[in-house]
C-alpha cells in the first residue's frame, strides 16, 4: 500500500494553464511534484475548488496522481479576496471526500490551503506539511510604486501555519531564513526542497534558428524575452524602461531588437489591463515589444529557445521557475537578485544577477548580450548544465524525507500522550507501517 497524500490548492487549479490569472510557478511546481512522487510509489490527490470549467469531479493526470474538484462557494471563478471566506466549506468538503479514502497526510500550498488543511489534518489526525510559496511580509517589503500590500489577514494566516504545521517547506535557503526571521518558524520543523525543472519539455532540442522559424521570428534579431504573469510583482515594466534606456545608449539596436512578453494578465495587473501597453505607447517602443498570449508548457520551451536571454526582473519570487526552465533550454538568465532567483542562477556563469530594479542596470547588461554573442552563447551552454543539476526526482526524494519526518514526529507525540502504553524507540517509515496493514 502506498503513502496517500492529499495535496491541496484551493485558489488555482493544477489544471490552469500556466501564465494566466493566479496560475504560475506553483501550479507547475504541484503537477510535477506529484508526477514525481507517484513514479516514487505514492499517491496523490490534488484537491482544487470547482470552478465551472467542464472538469469531471476527478480527473487523472497520470497514473497514481488525480486532480478532484470540491464544491465551496459557486461553482465559477471567483478573486482570490473572496477565497478567506470559502476556506471552511472547503475543509468540510474535504473531510467529506476522504471519508472511506484515509490519508497519511496533508500537503497544502499557498496560505489559503493551509488554513483548510490544518483543519483536515486535525479531523483525520494526520500530519500537516505545507509550503508557503510566496511570504505576504516579503510581498509587502517590495512592492512595487501604486501596488496594494498583501492584508493583515493572510499575514496572520501564514503566522499561524508557521507556528503550527508539523513541517514547512521552503524553496531555498533563503526562504528558510525569512520564515525563521519574519514569522518565527522552527528552524528544526523547516525543511528546504529545491524545486526541478521537467527537462522532457525544456531542453535545447533542434536550437534557437529552428525555434525561431516555428514562431515566426527574425533570424538575426536580438531577443531578450519576458515569460510570466503581467503583474507588478513580477517587474515588466522594469523590462519596459530598461528597454527605452537600452535604444537611447544604442540607438543601432532598434532595427533588430524584439522583445516578445509572453504571458497574461495577474494580481493587480487585471486592475489596469492597458498599463502595460500605454507606457510602451509612451516610450515608443510598441514597435519592439510584442505582447503574446500565455502558452502551453511545450510552446514555452520554444520561446525559451528562441531567445537571447530570459529577462526576469521581479520584485519578489519565492524561486524563479521560468529562470530554471530557459537554462533547461540553454537560455542564460538575466534576473533579479531577489528570493530564490540567486539559487536558480548562477551569477556570471548561467546569467546575470542585478541588485536592485533600476532600469539602466538592466539595460547595461541587455547591452552586454547584445554586443557579446559568443559569451552569451556559452553561458547558455553553462546554463543547460546548471538546470540538468536540478530534477523533480530529486525534490520527491527529498520531500518523501520530509514527509517521513512528519509521520515519525506525529507518531511520537501520539505515543508520549499514552501515558500507559510504552512509546516505542523509533516509529517506522510510512513503507513499513502501511505494509503491515492487511488488506
Amino acid at each position: 500500500m502506498s503513502l496517500r497524500v492529499a495535496m491541496l490548492s484551493v485558489h488555482t487549479s493544477p489544471l490552469h494553464q500556466p501564465g494566466t490569472g493566479d496560475a504560475g510557478g506553483m501550479n507547475v511546481y504541484m503537477v510535477e511534484l506529484s508526477r514525481a512522487l507517484a513514479e516514487q510509489g505514492a499517491h496523490v490527490d490534488l484537491f482544487t475548488r470547482c470552478r465551472g470549467e467542464g472538469h469531471p469531479p476527478r480527473v487523472e493526470l497520470v497514473p497514481g496522481v488525480r486532480v478532484r474538484h470540491l464544491h465551496a462557494g459557486p461553482c465559477r471563478a471567483l478573486p482570490k479576496e473572496a477565497m478567506p471566506g470559502l476556506v471552511l466549506e472547503f475543509a468540510l468538503a474535504l473531510l467529506k471526500a476522504g471519508v472511506g479514502h484515509p490519508y497519511d497526510l496533508v500537503h497544502s500550498h499557498y496560505w489559503l490551503s493551509g488554513q483548510a488543511g490544518s483543519l483536515a489534518a486535525g479531523q483525520w489526525q494526520v500530519p500537516l506539511v505545507h509550503t508557503m510559496h510566496t511570504l505576504a511580509r516579503v510581498k509587502n517589503a517590495s512592492l512595487a510604486p501604486g501596488d496594494k500590500p498583501e492584508p493583515e489577514l493572510r499575514i496572520h494566516g501564514e503566522s499561524r501555519l508557521a507556528a503550527t504545521a508539523d513541517r514547512l517547506i521552503a524553496n531555498t535557503p533563503e526562504e528558510a531564513v525569512a520564515l525563521r526571521s519574519l514569522y518565527g518558524a522552527a528552524p528544526h520543523r523547516t525543511d528546504v526542497v529545491t524545486p526541478g525543472v521537467d527537462t522532457r519539455t525544456f531542453h535545447p532540442a533542434d536550437g534557437r534558428r529552428a525555434a525561431r522559424a516555428r514562431l515566426g521570428l527574425p533570424q538575426e534579431a536580438f531577443v531578450p524575452l519576458f515569460a510570466g504573469r503581467i503583474q507588478p510583482l513580477k517587474g515588466p515594466d522594469v523590462l519596459v524602461r530598461a528597454v527605452a534606456e537600452l535604444l537611447r545608449e544604442a540607438p543601432d539596436l532598434r532595427r533588430r531588437l524584439l522583445v516578445p512578453v509572453v504571458g497574461g494578465l495577474s494580481g493587480s495587473g487585471t486592475r489596469v489591463p492597458g498599463e502595460l501597453r500605454e507606457l510602451c505607447g509612451r516610450l515608443g517602443l510598441l514597435d519592439v515589444i510584442r505582447f503574446e498570449r500565455a502558452v502551453p508548457q511545450a510552446e514555452l520551451a520554444d520561446w525559451y529557445r528562441a531567445a537571447d536571454v530570459l529577462v526576469v526582473p521581479s520584485r519578489s519570487e519565492s524561486f524563479g521557475l521560468v529562470a530554471l526552465e530557459a537554462q533547461a533550454c540553454g537560455t542564460p538568465v538575466l534576473a533579479a537578485a531577489v528570493g530564490g532567483l540567486p539559487t536558480a542562477v548562477r551569477d556570471g556563469e548561467s546569467g546575470l544577477l542585478v541588485g536592485g530594479h533600476e532600469p539602466g542596470d538592466y539595460a547595461r547588461r541587455l547591452l552586454w548580450f547584445a554586443r557579446h554573442a559568443a559569451a552569451a552563447e556559452a553561458m547558455g551552454v553553462a546554463a543547460e548544465r546548471h538546470a540538468l543539476e536540478m530534477s523533480w526526482d530529486a525534490a520527491a526524494q527529498r520531500t518523501l524525507q520530509v514527509y517521513e519526518r512528519a509521520l515519525e514526529n506525529r507518531g511520537a507525540r501520539v505515543g508520549q500522550r499514552r501515558r500507559h502504553t510504552p512509546a516505542p524507540a523509533a516509529t517506522p517509515s510510512w513503507r513499513n507501517r502501511r505494509a503491515a496493514v492487511p488488506a
